[in-house]
């Protein structure tokens, strides 16, 4: 290497090394991390978990706040159950329709599940509760009236079937304008809708019981239903803070379990018994 080359070389370290020397020494956290999402990414989780939570979770990448994973958590849960809510009837819908027949189904537990949902549903869009905490009780009922409805129209009962619905729409109107249901009302009709949703679970309980089958009863709807509404127990309590929303829930996955148990035990008590042979059991009972 020429003379020139190697003291050109030199002084390049050197003046690179007393520059360096005067820089501050880097330390954990000098250089912060921020996972930066585009737009179309950023908007709809900000929309979901607040702008706190996704500045720490999603940007900090911080795994110890445990309040925002709580939230984030309740967030996810409480969309995922309203898209079941969505669809958790559409199985029993379609049962009834390809069969041509509600058998097994109570009109008495449709009735009042139907009328607890609508009450439900009203009482949180009043209350301004957020649409992640409640929105499946508006696939719930819209599914739960058209199953009545269906019941009612198998049934042959027409007139019956037309006075349902006129009953309905005159409900939903009156429960939605607080010129006719005050705020007092509105919260003892909820409060109502817990003993009420307890009594609509009781009348199929019993069906089962009595004819010793779920009959036509849809398995996804149960399980779905019970399941959702043990969830929505987690998203209440870190969502809302209001009692009777939280004991509605807890007394629904109660019962909704009762269901649940009853249809595993019935289908592993009738497993491989020949359908000739239960409907013989069935009229000697």
């Amino acid at each position: 290497m020429p003379a020139h080359s190697f003291s050109t070389l030199l002084f390049l370290l050197t003046f690179l090394a007393t520059q360096t020397s005067q820089l501050p020494i880097p330390y954990e956290g000098y250089f912060p991390r921020k996972n930066l999402l585009p737009p179309p990414l950023r908007d709809p989780l900000v929309a979901l978990i607040d702008e706190k939570c996704y500045t720490s979770l999603i940007e900090n990448f911080n795994l110890t706040d445990l309040g925002c994973i709580k939230y984030a958590i309740s967030k996810a849960l409480g969309f995922g159950i309203v898209l079941g809510g969505a669809i958790v009837k559409i199985p029993q819908i379609l049962t009834i329709i390809s069969s041509s027949s509600a058998e097994g189904l109570s009109l008495a537990a449709y009735y009042l599940e139907s009328l607890s949902c609508v009450i439900t549903l009203v009482y949180n869009y009043r209350q301004g509760n957020p649409f992640s905490t409640y929105g499946e009780v508006l696939f719930l009922s819209l599914q739960n009236i058209a199953i009545t409805l269906l019941i009612l129209a198998y049934a042959r009962r027409q007139s019956a079937l037309v006075a349902s619905a006129v009953a309905i729409l005159l409900v939903a109107k009156a429960l939605l304008s607080p010129d006719i249901v005050g705020p007092g009302w509105m919260q003892t009709l909820y409060a109502a809708t817990i003993p009420i949703n307890l009594a609509s679970k009781v009348p199929q309980i019993y069906t089962n019981w009595s004819n010793g089958s779920t009959g036509k009863l849809s398995a996804f709807a149960v399980l779905n239903y019970f399941l959702g509404s043990t969830a929505r127990v987690f998203t209440t309590i870190t969502e809302l803070d209001d009692p009777l929303v939280l004991a509605g829930n807890v007394l629904a996955s109660l019962f909704n379990g009762i269901l649940a148990f009853q249809l595993i035990y019935y289908w592993r008590k009738n497993k491989g018994i020949p359908p000739q042979v239960m409907e013989e059991v069935k009229k000697a009972d």
